[in-house]
């Protein structure tokens, strides 16, 4: 068994942005040279985060619509009052507790078994920021 690990790192232009890293992604599988295995995607911040979704124009700005919509960036949350960072981004975090950090997908024969419409997307919901990292950890033979 053999592990294998790599670091994106990008940075990011608007306050809400979804990155599509399906080729990066693939790009790290394919000079593994494994096989098969396990391949988990991880981004290191609490105000972005890990997704399995369609690439399609029109549904990502249904899905920038949406976040938006689900916490409004001028909401009254105690948070802003004091935050770490000098950031008001309450809204970001609160966000993130419905999405996830990471995302685990198979490899099979060489490729990652992802269906059809499947895209990997990093989502930024504290932007921008010039600097994000995601890591790449792969397992397997």
């Amino acid at each position: 068994m053999k592990y294998l690990q790599e670091t994106l790192s990008l940075s990011t232009v608007t306050p809400l942005q979804i990155i599509d890293l399906s080729e990066p992604v693939r790009a790290f599988v394919q000079s593994s040279g494994l096989q098969n295995g396990l391949l988990t995607i991880f981004s290191t911040h609490t105000t972005a985060y890990i997704s399995i979704n369609e690439q399609e124009a029109l549904l990502e700005k249904d899905m920038l619509a949406f976040l938006k919509r689900q916490a409004p960036r001028d909401g009254d949350y105690q948070h802003n009052l004091k935050p770490a960072d000098g950031r008001d981004n309450a809204h970001a975090h609160l966000l993130g507790l419905s999405m996830n950090a990471s995302e685990s997908i198979p490899l099979y024969a060489g490729k990652l078994a992802l269906g059809t419409w499947q895209s990997v997307f990093f989502i930024e919901l504290d932007g921008p920021r010039p600097a994000r990292q995601v890591i790449l950890h792969l397992m397997g033979d």
